[in-house]
């Protein structure tokens, strides 16, 4: 996924992103408008930011426990839906799905998909990222089966087939899009028959109470009010949605709602030191998540929620 803070990259040219190891094409840039995405540090958290925070350290995957506390919830439920995929399939595909992850970047979550077998599709307009995504699929072994694209959303079906995918991640991207239903709806597009969407994106009610815990009182009325959910010229993130929203998003695109989640209770109100120095407290506090997570009445205070959507047979798979 791309840096929310970072200056949209203005281009020309979709660039594919060879992640064979040794390879080192410069993208050409691509003239569609900058897709990014929320990152680990996220803007709403009651501490203080900058307008420019790095991107997320190459360390980062959802199997491990430090940043699994913003992944596992997300992760488990991708995970078991892909198995579905993978049971639904015919047998010719022996087990191989294909995904396609728009707004991907370094791939977080895209090169542990490739660990399970999959092809891997990564769209993303940051060369950067595309680079760090690169050296990423080739230390993980996995170099030949993750493949990076600049682009983004908008201009999606520049870069990728329609109807070509099996599932599609849409993580961290509806927030910066001018047009989330034309977002979805081209990530829905990008589906085959049968096929599953992953959507992630920042929830309102935890901008509004991690505002508050900070001692921010006007910036969580505003963006209580907000109808876009923001609490201030200078609030990084143009989009927030609550779990109605993201769900009426996916219905409209034409897909049925197979489950909802809220992601990041309470990991980004927990002190990072007593996380880090409490015996235990990294596995105690991502069950309590994995119990919230499923119940309504934490949606709306969530961080982040997630979706997953599909047709039919596929949600119901």
């Amino acid at each position: 996924m791309s840096d929310p803070m970072r200056p949209p990259v203005s281009h020309h040219h979709p660039q594919t992103t060879s992640l064979r190891s040794g390879s080192s094409d410069s993208p050409v840039s691509h003239h569609h408008p900058q897709t990014t995405s929320l990152r680990s540090g996220s803007s709403d958290s009651p501490v203080s930011h900058h307008h420019h925070p790095q991107t997320t350290p190459l360390g980062s995957d959802p199997s491990r426990p430090r940043s699994s506390l913003r992944t596992a919830v997300v992760w488990e439920v991708l995970k078991d839906a892909l198995d579905r995929r993978v049971k639904a399939a015919a047998p010719e595909r022996n087990g191989v799905l294909d995904v396609l992850d728009t707004g991907g970047g370094s791939g977080n979550f895209a090169v542990p998909v490739a660990k399970l077998g999959h092809r891997v599709t990564v769209v993303d307009p940051s060369p950067n990222a595309l680079f760090a995504l690169e050296r990423r699929a080739a230390e993980a072994g996995v170099a030949d089966r993750v493949r990076g694209v600049q682009g983004d959303v908008h201009g999606l079906f520049d870069v990728v087939e329609r109807g070509g995918y099996d599932a599609v991640l849409c993580h961290g991207v509806l927030e910066y899009v001018d047009d989330p239903a034309e977002g979805i709806a081209n990530a829905v597009a990008a589906l085959r028959p049968d096929g599953v969407l992953s959507l992630l994106a920042a929830g309102l009610g935890g901008a509004v109470l991690a505002r508050a815990l900070a001692g921010h009182f006007k910036e969580a009325r505003q963006a209580l009010g907000d109808p876009h959910g923001r609490w201030g010229e200078g609030d990084p993130v143009p989009h927030r949605f609550t779990a109605e929203q993201l769900t009426a998003l996916v219905e409209g695109a034409g897909l049925t709602v197979a489950a909802v989640h809220g992601v990041r209770v309470f990991a980004d109100l927990v002190p990072g030191v007593l996380v880090d120095t409490e015996p235990g407290a990294v596995d105690a506090l991502l069950k309590l998540e994995a119990a919230a997570a499923e119940l309504p009445a934490f949606h709306s205070v969530a961080t982040q929620l997630h979706v997953l959507g599909g047709t039919q047979g596929a949600a119901g798979a």
